[in-house]
């Protein structure tokens, strides 16, 4: 009897022990306070304002700087050509030989009758000369005499025709021999020795072209030229240097930067009625001929200098789907802001912004994502490697 009101005592103690530990759990976690939700962690960049130079890249095509079209200018049959295709020539060098025969006949006969003439022309002076005393004294009339000066002034005006032909059978036995008119590299040759040419053909007998340096002419719209103009007017950009000394950046179609730097010579006054773009021409150096006439390139202009220029990475600014632009702000007592932004143009992998930040904000470039307006944060510096890996673990 007394060992059963034993056990029946020992598990009342027990259950009293355990409603008691149970209470007295249950009592301390209702009394703890709830704890404060922890900041967010974003990396920003501080806005600073700075001097940017500002470049547009257009593309053209390149051109010969000089580029003469070979055609004879005597008819003829092709004796030899005196080049070899693709090399350099120099102004002067002999390019084709014609059949000289003919023309050295014509000059032959030229200077035969230079010789004809002249003695007409000594034996009517002779006479006109004799007259002229006869006439003083009377021997001759005065008709005679005058006759015989008449007959002078036109000897020697055959005499003028007859040089002036022979003139022409040297000039034309000149013209056998093609020569290049200025230096640079040839072409291939469009006729073979044998082959029959006459007077200003229109097919060339060969190109010779100056490449070094080479002409690239490249672009520009309108729209580009008059945003420019309005900003040089306003202040907000100011020219590098005068256009005549600008160094221009070439980009070729690999991709790869041209070794040499070119320098803008003009702008066309005339913008073209079908592609409203004016044409902006570029001297460039081509030593090692690289560059041939008709190859794509782009050409990487400074238009001038934005002063106080204030650049966002893209990656903070957000657009909507009609275009307008907006930033993530955080405030000095570290509250997310959202901003309105007005975008000039892409510098690099940033924004030129003309309205909408001031310099000293503080743009939130990662981390916007798990934050929202009026949100309090701790920002780091977007350089900071133990900020963005703290932001990216998060």
């Amino acid at each position: 009897m007394s060992s059963r009101f034993t056990r029946t005592g020992l598990a009342c103690a027990l259950a009293l022990g355990l409603f008691g530990a149970i209470a007295g759990c249950s009592g301390s976690s209702a009394s703890t306070p709830p704890q404060a939700p922890v900041a967010a962690q974003v990396s920003v960049v501080t806005l600073q304002a700075e001097n940017q130079p500002i470049t547009t890249e257009l593309s053209g095509r390149t051109r010969a700087r000089m580029s003469a079209e070979i055609r004879p200018q005597v008819g003829g049959i092709v004796q030899q050509r005196l080049f070899e295709e693709g090399a350099l020539v120099k102004a002067g060098q002999a390019l084709y030989q014609l059949d000289p025969a003919t023309f050295k006949a014509a000059l032959a006969s030229a200077q035969a009758s230079v010789a004809k003439a002249e003695s007409t022309v000594n034996a009517a002076k002779v006479t006109a000369r004799r007259n002229a005393e006869l006439a003083k004294i009377e021997a001759v009339s005065q008709q005679a005499s005058d006759d015989s000066q008449a007959t002078l002034q036109q000897a020697e005006a055959d005499l003028g025709v007859a040089r002036a032909a022979l003139d022409t059978a040297r000039i034309n036995l000149g013209f056998t021999r093609i020569t290049a008119p200025i230096a640079g590299r040839i072409e291939a040759s469009t006729v073979t020795p044998g082959a029959l040419v006459t007077a200003s053909q229109t097919t060339a007998l060969t190109t010779v072209q100056q490449l070094d340096p080479i002409h690239v002419d490249v672009t520009q719209s309108t729209t580009e030229l008059l945003r420019l103009q309005r900003e040089l007017a306003a202040g907000t950009l100011r020219t590098s240097g005068e256009k005549g000394e600008d160094s221009v950046k070439l980009l070729l179609e690999d991709g790869s930067t041209y070794a040499h730097a070119g320098r803008l010579q003009f702008s066309s006054v005339t913008v073209s009625e079908s592609t409203g773009a004016v044409t902006l021409r570029i001297l460039v150096p081509n030593p090692e001929r690289t560059l041939l006439p008709g190859m794509y390139v782009r050409a990487v202009l400074e238009e001038g200098v934005a002063e106080q220029a204030l650049l966002v990475p893209q990656q903070g600014v957000t657009r909507t789907a009609s275009g307008d632009a907006s930033a993530l702000v955080v405030t000095a007592g570290n509250k997310v802001e959202k901003r309105a932004l007005k975008v000039s143009r892409a510098v690099g992998s940033r924004w030129q912004v003309t309205e909408g930040l001031k310099a000293g904000d503080r743009v939130i470039v990662e981390g916007s994502l798990k934050v929202k307006v009026g949100d309090t944060v701790r920002p780091v510096a977007a350089g900071d490697a133990t900020g963005v890996a703290a932001v990216a673990t998060r």
